[in-house]
């Protein structure tokens, strides 16, 4: 069994891609447009790593971030970002992120960061 990586990202592009490419690496992959469609999915207890864009319609990854803690689900979160504020990027980490990546980013990087979240 793959472990399952979860993509919630609004850019139609990244939803395409980037499980393209996690399937290469291993993974079992499914990608969401937005935070409330992921709430809503059979995900909330089968993903191993969430891969989480920051700045969404609606509500925001740091948003998603902040709900997934209070109601006690504790799912590892990259966070992916096209924005370069260290501010945004210190608070996904300091409330828990694994990592936080700016767009773009290389596969490399990508791996290492899952490796770190699904071990």
């Amino acid at each position: 069994m793959h472990p399952l990586i979860t993509v919630v990202d609004d850019d139609e592009s990244v939803r395409e891609s980037l499980p393209d490419l996690l399937t290469e690496f291993g993974f079992s992959v499914r990608a969401f447009s937005s935070a409330e469609e992921f709430l809503t999915s059979d995900c909330l207890g089968t993903a191993k790593c969430l891969i989480l864009d920051i700045a969404m319609p609606g509500m925001s990854g740091l948003d998603l971030q902040r709900e997934l803690a209070l109601s006690g689900r504790h799912i590892p979160i990259v966070f992916i970002t096209a924005s370069r504020d260290e501010t945004v990027r210190a608070l996904a980490l300091k409330r828990g992120a694994v990592d936080c990546l700016f767009k773009p980013f290389s596969e490399t990087v990508l791996l290492a960061a899952l490796n770190a979240a699904i071990q």
